[in-house]
């Protein structure tokens, strides 16, 4: 285990929130497997990150949970705002883009997508 000031270096405050320190990862995308309860091992091969990094990032989680929670929170809604707002913006280029025919040569590989989705739909 880390200690606190070892646990205080490895993670900062970036435009981006709280992040590993020498990557581009936050406590947020980490948040997401912890959720999940994806064991840390999975996590740190998901990320490419090291045992030291994984640690850290664990540790502060554990160590400041209500402020991260809190924070994961607002990502969450701030996520769901901007998923709401693009997908209003590109209602209609995703309904034309829909209705147009397959491109010619690729008719057995539509075939094949739509029995896909058929069977999966089914499964539901």
């Amino acid at each position: 285990m880390l200690s606190a000031s070892n646990e205080r270096d490895a993670i900062v405050r970036t435009e981006r929130g709280l992040t590993i320190v020498g990557t581009r990862i936050t406590l947020y995308d980490v948040m997401d497997y912890v959720k999940a309860q994806y064991p840390p091992k999975f996590i740190r091969g998901l990320f490419d990150l090291t045992e030291e990094q994984i640690n850290a990032a664990l540790a502060y989680i554990e160590t400041h949970r209500t402020e991260v929670e809190t924070e994961y929170q607002q990502v969450l809604e701030e996520t769901e705002e901007l998923r709401k707002y693009y997908e209003e913006q590109n209602r209609e280029r995703v309904a034309r883009s829909a209705a147009k025919p397959p491109k010619p040569g690729t008719e057995a590989a539509w075939e094949k997508l739509q029995a896909a989705k058929v069977h999966r739909e089914s499964r539901v």
